[in-house]
Formats: C-alpha cells, structure tokens, sequence
C-alpha cells in the first residue's frame, strides 16, 4: 500500500511481477551506482550532502519498477508524475544545478539502470525496456519542468524581497531630499534636490508596481528550531491524540529514529495530515501512519481510504488559500497543506502525494535524517 512511495517495496512481495521484485531487491546498488556516477559526470554534484544527492531516487526506482507488475493502477503512472516534479523541484530549491544537470543525472539514471540489470542477470522483455524508456524520458522532461518553475518561484520572491527592501533607502533618500530643497538658499541646490526627489518618487511607485504585480507570498519564512528528537515518538504521540476522534493505525519499527528537526514544526504538519485524513477520509476505514527510513533520510506516511483527490488537483491543494475542487469542501481558504509542504522544504525536503480510489490517499513528508545543514533552505510553497 503506497510502499512506493516511500522506496520501500518488497522483493518478496507476491503481488509483485518476478521482473519487479528483481528489480527491488537490486535498489541499493544500482542507486549507490547512480549516485557514484552523479557526482563523477555532473559538476554540481560534486560536492552535494548524500541525503540531498539521494533526493526522492528511491521512491522513483520503486514507482518505476512497480510499472512492470501487469494490471497495476493508473495511480502508479500518477506517482511517477509526482514524485517526478518533487525530485525537480528539490533540485531548484537545495542544488546549484541548472535544467542541463537535471537532464543529465536522469539520463545517467537511465543508462546505470539497464547496464546494473544486464550485470545482475534481470533480463529485461522488449516491451518492458521500452515501457522503462518511455517513464524515464517522461520523468526528464517533467523533473526539468519542475525545476524551472520552482526557480522561476525563487526568483519572483528574490526580487519582491529586494523590492520591498529598496523601498526604505528610497525614502530615506527622499526624505533627505525635501529637507535640502526646504532649508537651502541657493536656487541650484533647491532645483537638484528637486530632480532627486522627483526621482525617487518615480523609483518608489515602480518598486510598488512591481510588488503588486508578482505573486509574493506574506507569510515569510518558516522559523525553524532544530534539535534531536525521535520521529517515532512523535508519530505515536500524535497517533494517541488522534486516536480519540478516529481509528489509527501505527506501522512503526521498535526502534527509535533519531534526527535533528524542528518538533514543535514537523508535529503541526503530521497532526494536518491526520486532521485532513479524519476529515476528508472514509468513516469507517483506520487512518494509518508510517515512519520508515532510506540513506539518511526518512519518510512519515499518512493514509487514509476514502474519495480521491482527482490528479488536476495534486498541485493546486498545496497552494495558498485554494482547495481541491472535488471534496465537497465548497468555499474557502486553505493553510494547512501549503504549510506542510513549506515545513518540509525548509527542512531540505519534500512531500509526496498520491491518491486514488482503489488504495486511497497517501501523503509522504521526506526529510534529511540531519536538517541542520539544509535548515532555512528555500521554500517555493
């Protein structure tokens, strides 16, 4: 259920095609191959933290691989879209990488996997080569579409911040201006400081026309108080809150996953998450959470069954103030999920989204294991 999205299919999961399950058992190899080529063939990547580097590879090599199970939902084709755009959008927000290296890292992906599976004796139909092929090429052109907008978002709200941060000088100026034209005895001096208020006047009403022009979100940054903590006892705290409204179910491993986070932030995005999901979820079906862990990173899953989010809405629920269209919602402003989205890229990662009518919504938080050296990153929500 929604294992893909996490990077954590089972090889030996029955439902699994054979071809599937070989490809899930050779996940860490082929992605620390992938990983080693990276950092050898693309420059920006060079230098890059392992956490950020891994970015969502896992749940992507997953998705695709569930892509050659037959009689798989359209919801997995949906996942690869998603998971896609996240990967392109982390790349804008943590990397120095420009479309050219999101493009090459993702045909080095492509050329490390089909040599790893002829290595390793996974013999690949014609049909399933092809169908791979296409899903990549697919993931390049939509990771590369990602990373453009969420850079061009960065760059909106680079220049509104300057914008409004010229606005205080500018009146300074001008301030001083009207004081040299008022106490002056000279005609020359008064004529100049004329010319210069004038001009900042003129300055002054197109930084304002250009802050009313671009989309700037007023909410600023997300204050981040980063210590070490235990994502697993937070997860079961807030499933003991929770639990009082609505069934719960917690799929967690005996052991502690300790990591550096902002409590007080990422305990407000899950308890959102399960909020929506008793919600907006099925009545009558356990809301689940998981907590699992890739190279340095780790992911919180909640789920719920229930009405699906329709895929012309997975972008539009995480913007400000807009709601998705088919939940009866009606009128109305949303915070909550463009809030989690925000908490997670400040901490240097993302969420993923999947949702469909035969295995419900799922949404993923994907954290560095270490948010300190990621804490305060930009954030495009």
């Amino acid at each position: 259920m929604n294992a893909n999205l996490t990077g954590h299919l089972s090889p030996i999961d029955p439902d699994l095609s054979p071809v599937t399950r070989a490809m899930v058992a050779l996940r860490t190899p082929l992605i620390e191959a992938w990983m080693e080529e990276v950092r050898g063939h693309v420059p920006q990547a060079k230098e890059l933290a392992l956490p950020i580097l891994e970015n969502t590879i896992p749940a992507y090599f997953d998705t695709l691989a569930a892509l050659l199970t037959p009689g798989h939902s359209a919801r997995v084709v949906t996942d690869l879209g998603a998971v896609a755009s996240e990967h392109g959008g982390e790349r804008a927000r943590m990397t120095m990488y420009d479309a050219t290296a999101v493009i090459h890292e993702m045909q080095i992906f492509r050329d490390v996997l089909f040599r790893e599976l002829e290595h390793h004796g996974v013999a690949l139909e014609d049909t399933q080569r092809a169908t791979l092929s296409a899903h990549i090429d697919a993931t390049i052109r939509e990771s590369a579409n990602a990373f453009i907008v969420v850079q061009a978002a960065l760059r909106e709200q680079f220049v509104a911040s300057m914008a409004h941060d010229l606005r205080t000088p500018l009146s300074t100026a001008q301030m001083a201006a009207e004081m040299i034209g008022h106490t002056s005895g000279d005609a020359t001096v008064r004529r100049y400081a004329e010319k210069i208020v004038a001009s900042t006047q003129r300055m002054d009403g197109m930084t304002r026309e250009l802050l009313n022009g671009i989309a700037f979100c007023k909410t600023g940054p997300v204050r981040l108080t980063l210590a070490q903590m235990d994502m697993v006892e937070l997860v079961r705290e807030v499933a003991q809150s929770a639990e009082i409204f609505h069934p719960v179910e917690v799929d967690i491993g005996p052991e502690a996953v300790e990591g550096w986070w902002c409590r007080e932030a990422v305990q407000r995005t899950i308890e959102n998450l399960v909020n929506n999901a008793i919600k907006y979820g099925a009545r009558d079906a356990a809301i689940r959470l998981v907590v699992s862990t890739t190279v340095e990173r780790v992911q919180v899953m909640v789920h719920n069954q229930g009405a699906p989010i329709a895929p012309e809405d997975s972008e539009s629920i995480f913007q400000l103030y807009r709601r998705a269209g088919n939940q009866g919602l009606g009128e109305g402003w949303g915070v909550g999920l463009p809030y989690v989205r925000r908490v997670a890229e400040a901490h240097g990662g993302s969420v993923l989204m999947s949702s469909s009518a035969e295995d419900g919504t799922a949404f993923v938080i994907d954290l560095p294991i270490d948010a300190r050296p990621f804490a305060g990153a930009p954030t495009a929500a």
